[in-house]
């Protein structure tokens, strides 16, 4: 009896205590769905302060970091040190995510690792630098439309020095190097899919691609710099697979526009000294793609010809002059005109040509020669040679290459064209046209004397 008296007062307390944690457990279900229904779904509202950054002590980034914490920028230079004390100096790896809010537009971004990086956003891959390698700088571009995107950094150190740092921008790129613009055509045409700096223009892309977002067939390329070189004769080296022309200063110096496995190509060319324009343009069709570009200053001398020599010149070598048997000219007879004065006393000179009109005025030198290399001279005379811009062609066993000569700058003078491989045949020539591009009739367009010098 006094136990069932006792659970009877006691049940009034069990009965309150369960009510009471019931409301309890309802207010706080309404709260959060008030707290949820005043958050609505979380998202990023603004560029995180922070990347979330996780270390391993391996190059895979496989198992348990070893360390996590934020990092307020991803700028680093470790030496030959440690990111901290727990990771590991070298053979260590690394992930940095975060998101950034942009407005919309076309952005670069740029890595500098050693060793390797790999950059996604959004989880597309847009930059790809996983290997071994000493410090070096990667960049790729991608359209990034309004409102919040992930960063995903991965990176691991190999041994010895380890940098990693990332950096973006809306546009392009600065250009301190190569300019490289590439396209998902042959003919370099439309808007570039990938514009980006390249250290050297020297390639070997197997059957792969050269960039995300570059097809591994079909693609061209544009690259373009201005080099500070000394004054003298220089010798441009491109191999290539497929196609490619070479432009110095405006000139086509190599015109190699065709489908073929690697091929050297070379061509001389004589610089005033300072700042040059040069330009590469490549394509390739299918199967392996190969893009390399050297240069280097070829003799000592720092004018086109090692003296350049007063009337009368040197006679040394293979002379065709504009009074041989080996000269010839076509065009308008009336259009010619001739004086007494330049190589052995005599050469032609016309007003020159806007452009290719009927009836223009032409001249071709044809030497005998051995085949051979041999460095093509030609002699501007004092006078009846004003134009800036004279054109002329050489044939030679590897193709035509064009010089353009400024006449008005030389007197009297032989001005090298540069060195080329001769068949020893009738092949071998240098042609001379009055057509110039200067305004019509403006300038005077002399044809003296042509030199092959064996070397």
């Amino acid at each position: 009896m006094r136990s069932q008296r006792g659970l009877s007062a006691l049940l009034p307390r069990i009965l309150f205590t369960s009510l009471l944690l019931v409301l309890v457990a309802l207010l706080a279900s309404v709260l959060d769905v008030d707290r949820a229904q005043a958050q609505g779904i979380v998202t990023p509202r603004h560029t995180d302060p922070f990347w979330q950054a996780a270390y391993w002590n391996n190059s895979t980034m496989e198992g348990t970091p070893v360390l996590n914490r934020e990092e307020r920028s991803l700028d680093f230079d470790w030496g030959t040190g440690s990111p901290d004390g727990r990771v590991n100096s070298d053979n260590f790896s690394a992930r940095w995510t975060r998101y950034i809010d942009v407005p919309p537009g076309e952005y670069t971004f740029t890595a500098i690792s050693d060793d390797g990086m790999r950059v996604r956003i959004d989880g597309e891959l847009v930059i790809d630098a996983w290997w071994d390698h000493s410090p070096a700088q990667f960049t790729g571009t991608k359209y990034l439309s309004s409102g919040h995107h992930l960063l995903e950094v991965e990176y691991y150190e190999k041994s010895g020095g380890a940098v990693a740092k990332l950096s973006w921008q809306q546009g392009e790129p600065p250009i301190t190097e190569w300019k490289g613009a590439y396209f998902n055509n042959k003919s370099l045409s439309g808007t570039p899919v990938v514009v980006r700096n390249d250290n050297n223009i020297n390639f070997d892309w197997g059957t792969g691609s050269p960039a995300n977002g570059v097809d591994r067939d079909g693609f061209s390329v544009r690259w373009s710099q201005k080099l500070n070189l000394p004054a003298g004769m220089h010798r441009f080296r491109m191999t290539v697979d497929d196609g490619a022309r070479l432009f110095v200063n405006g000139h086509t110096l190599i015109d190699a526009w065709k489908l073929q496995s690697a091929t050297e190509h070379t061509g001389d060319i004589y610089l005033p000294g300072g700042s040059v324009t040069v330009q590469m343009e490549y394509f390739e069709e299918s199967g392996n793609a190969v893009a390399r570009l050297s240069w280097e200053k070829v003799g000592s001398g720092s004018s086109p010809t090692p003296t350049p020599t007063p009337v009368p010149p040197s006679t040394s070598g293979v002379v065709v002059d504009n009074q041989s048997a080996g000269f010839v000219r076509g065009g308008t007879a009336s259009g010619w005109a001739s004086a007494n004065e330049g190589f052995n006393g005599h050469l032609y000179w016309t007003q020159n040509n806007d452009r290719a009109r009927p009836g223009y005025n032409w001249g071709r030198w044809y030497p005998n020669l051995s085949a051979g290399r041999y460095e093509v001279f030609v002699y501007i005379p004092n006078r009846y040679s004003t134009t800036s811009s004279a054109r002329y062609w050489v044939s030679h066993a590897d193709g035509f290459t064009l010089r353009v000569v400024n006449q008005s700058g030389y007197s009297d003078q032989w001005v090298s064209l540069g060195s080329y491989r001769f068949r020893g045949d009738k092949q071998d020539y240098v042609s001379l046209a009055d057509v110039t591009g200067e305004t019509y009739l403006s300038k005077l367009v002399a044809w003296d004397a042509m030199k092959w010098v064996a070397r």
